[in-house]
């Protein structure tokens, strides 16, 4: 990896370089146009623009060249907006786009940020892979800028600590960070129906399908973020036969191994208790490998045991395992 940059912080005399380095970016996408004057006067004296709206810009320079740029500024009711992210395309996968967005973070959440947002234009396809490998999600309807550009931007955001349901574009722009936790899970040992070594197609293809089941009504998928980083997840199965409109089954609470004890698997399944309730179920129903962490998070959550099957499943060693039920009634059920 290449780290041969410096990040600054901006300076007003950064203009003419900025302006090169944005058109260079948008170049590359059909219909973008740039008319400085006209529609951006602000970057002829970017620094003092954040400054005077509460913010923050930086600068990556590299052989005497500015080569990145990235700038933040409060968005009203304790959000930061991420602004103006930008990487020398020569220097596309060098690892400058996450330091610039660390940097710009660690800014907004020094600073009191609860949530981080951003816009992005719709063609902008490799940004929104950028974007949601940080555990960003779609958010809002599309932004119509009215510009000479004719640009429309999908909204951007993630808590920064906490918990949220997603709905069907959250789920869809979340489904790559939500196969890297399935993946480490499995990795680690969680048996949640997928052997080591899990593929990333596979992972990516079952996430697909579950916002797929948000789409349709049939199930609540939930995030959880720690410091910026989605790390944890959760569901509920609304697809009940008929004659069982009452009951959910919850599903796939998984943290990442690098996030555990945190106490996000509890937030986690209490969420999906208040989404059960605001869903009308009452009785809710899980199944966990016997002796796994898991149980014991169950137990202490006030869920009770309704039974075991022994060697229900299998480990990767081939060895087969008991599963035990547990069950809770939640409401006024």
């Amino acid at each position: 990896m290449n780290l041969d940059w410096l990040i600054r912080s901006g300076r007003d005399a950064d203009g003419p370089a900025v302006i090169a380095l944005i058109w260079a970016c948008w170049s590359a996408y059909p219909g973008v146009k740039m008319d400085v004057d006209l529609e951006m006067p602000e970057l002829h004296a970017l620094a003092s623009y954040y400054a005077g709206h509460g913010g923050a810009l930086w600068i990556a320079e590299a052989g005497g060249s500015v080569v990145g740029m990235i700038a933040v500024r409060p968005a009203g009711d304790a959000a930061w907006e991420v602004c103006r992210v930008y990487v020398d395309p020569a220097r596309h996968g060098s690892g400058l786009g996450h330091a610039l967005l660390d940097l710009a973070e660690r800014h907004a959440i020094a600073a009191g940020s609860e949530r981080l947002v951003l816009w992005s234009d719709t063609r902008f396809d490799r940004a929104h892979r950028f974007y949601e490998k940080r555990g960003y999600v779609r958010s809002g309807p599309l932004r119509v800028l009215e510009d000479i550009s004719n640009s429309l931007e999908f909204g951007y955001a993630k808590p920064v600590n906490g918990v949220q349901a997603l709905d069907i574009a959250a789920a869809t722009s979340a489904e790559a960070r939500l196969a890297d936790i399935l993946i480490a899970c499995v990795a680690a040992g969680a048996s949640v129906s997928f052997l080591p070594p899990l593929s990333r197609d596979k992972a990516t293809a079952f996430w697909h399908r579950m916002a797929s089941d948000v789409g349709a009504g049939k199930r609540v998928l939930l995030a959880a973020w720690h410091d910026g980083v989605m790390v944890g997840t959760g569901m509920l199965d609304l697809g009940t036969p008929e004659n069982q409109p009452h009951r959910a089954e919850v599903q796939k609470i998984l943290v990442h191994p690098d996030a555990r004890r945190g106490g996000l698997g509890r937030q986690i399944m209490r969420a999906l208790e208040q989404a059960a309730v605001a869903a009308g179920r009452s009785l809710l129903t899980l199944d966990t490998r016997a002796g796994e962490a898991g149980e014991a998070l169950y137990r202490a959550e006030g869920w009770r045991e309704g039974g075991r099957l022994p060697g229900y499943a299998l480990s990767a060693d081939g060895s087969a395992h008991d599963t035990v039920l547990f069950w809770k009634r939640v409401g006024a059920g």
